[in-house]
């Protein structure tokens, strides 16, 4: 039997990952101190050359005018091979000269969010939940940003007027039962900020769910402290939904903060973007799920790359996502295989895609194969009554 002591222990503070020489004399109090973190960020030739051997590719994609931002915290730099250009971790964070290079159906606002925001910030695509950005700004810069038109700006974010018409339009649309925090990072706002935000939220009747879309937990996990965990726990139901593209990125830090989070009863989910070259084969993905269960986290989505400017040369396709999902179901538990989903162009929402599974259907009967490609006749009921029909008039 558990004692009440052993139900409430925290995480311990587990073996660190090693840290490049530039950073060696740096006492471990600054170095996990988020802020310091924050405030050292990489982002240039000069800085990065001094932890990686940096490719004439590379060199140019740092050089490039009007590239998207560039910042990559210390912690998560040290996860870099220095040596490897094909490294999963430096793709992710590192541009690249090929960034700059257009490609059929590219699109900033590839989502069509803009078409579905009715206040600033607040995008309202599906009947009963929204998207509420937040903020511009992340720990660090995703290379294939759906958002990047606007994230990573110097000059752009929301203000308390913006929150204000976000949180009226919530209050004046009872529809709403689930909203979802993302930006930009919802962690990086200001810790009043944004207890602020989930008060406001959970002062609507009608919101049901509160979910927020981190990938401060992977970037920068000294971030998440008991003192914020404390906080989110005000606000259940609440769920995270983490960013995680590759086993590498689940390190002792990135550990603990998971559970951290897990422990304040928050319900852990990832969301994984399909990257050429980062994690586009069954074994990395295997990898991949297989460690996030472990750390109580369940794979919700799977990504296809959006058609964003500069993700060009991240996307694969969508036979190799399928030909994953189908190496993944039956050959591991079925709550670690995540939905593979399309984002549709100009706004269509999240389309499932998947192997198929159904051979055929005629009356009484349906032919289905399993993980194994053997064949199966199921009989169905051939007196069942069909829905009924919605919408109609009479």
């Amino acid at each position: 039997m558990l004692t009440s002591d052993a139900v409430h222990t925290h995480p311990p503070i587990l073996a660190r990952t090693p840290r490049p020489a530039l950073w060696a004399h740096v006492p471990d109090a600054e170095w996990d101190d988020w802020r310091w973190q924050l405030a050292n960020r990489l982002n240039s030739v000069d800085e990065l050359a001094q932890i990686v051997r940096l490719t004439d590719d590379e060199i140019a994609g740092l050089s490039a005018d009007g590239i998207f931002r560039v910042d990559i915290t210390p912690y998560f730099a040290s996860l870099i091979d220095p040596d490897d250009p094909r490294c999963p971790i430096r793709l992710q964070v590192i541009p690249q000269g090929r960034e700059l290079q257009a490609f059929d159906g590219m699109s900033a606002d590839s989502l069509g969010e803009d078409g579905h925001s009715p206040v600033p910030g607040l995008v309202h695509r599906y009947p009963d939940r929204v998207l509420m950005l937040v903020t511009t700004q992340c720990a660090s810069y995703c290379r294939y940003c759906t958002r990047s038109r606007m994230v990573g700006s110097p000059t752009l974010n929301f203000s308390q007027a913006d929150f204000d018409a976000q949180i009226a339009y919530l209050e004046r649309t009872p529809t709403v039962r689930d909203v979802l925090l993302s930006g930009g990072d919802p962690l990086m706002l200001a810790p009043r900020i944004l207890e602020q935000v989930l008060t406001r939220l959970r002062a609507i009747p009608h919101i049901e769910i509160v979910r927020i879309g981190s990938r401060v937990p992977i970037f920068l996990p000294q971030r998440v402290t008991e003192s914020l965990c404390a906080m989110l726990r005000q606000f259940h139901p609440l769920w995270v939904n983490v960013h995680v593209n590759h086993v590498k990125e689940l390190t002792p830090e990135v550990n603990r903060a998971l559970a951290l989070l897990a422990d304040a009863g928050i319900p852990l989910g990832n969301q994984s973007v399909l990257l050429a070259g980062v994690n586009d084969s069954v074994e990395a993905q295997r990898d991949l799920v297989h460690a996030l269960v472990r750390q109580r986290v369940r794979p919700y989505y799977l990504y296809q790359c959006d058609l964003v400017p500069g993700a060009g040369h991240f996307r694969t396709t969508v036979n190799r996502g399928i030909e994953i999902i189908e190496g993944l179901r039956g050959h591991t538990s079925g709550y670690a295989v995540p939905t593979y989903v399309i984002d549709a162009p100009g706004g269509g929402g999240k389309i499932p895609v998947m192997p198929n599974y159904v051979l055929s259907q005629a009356p009484g009967r349906v032919t289905v194969r399993n993980y194994e490609n053997n064949v199966y006749v199921y009989h169905e009921p051939t007196d069942y009554p069909p829905a009924p029909h919605t919408g109609e008039r009479p």
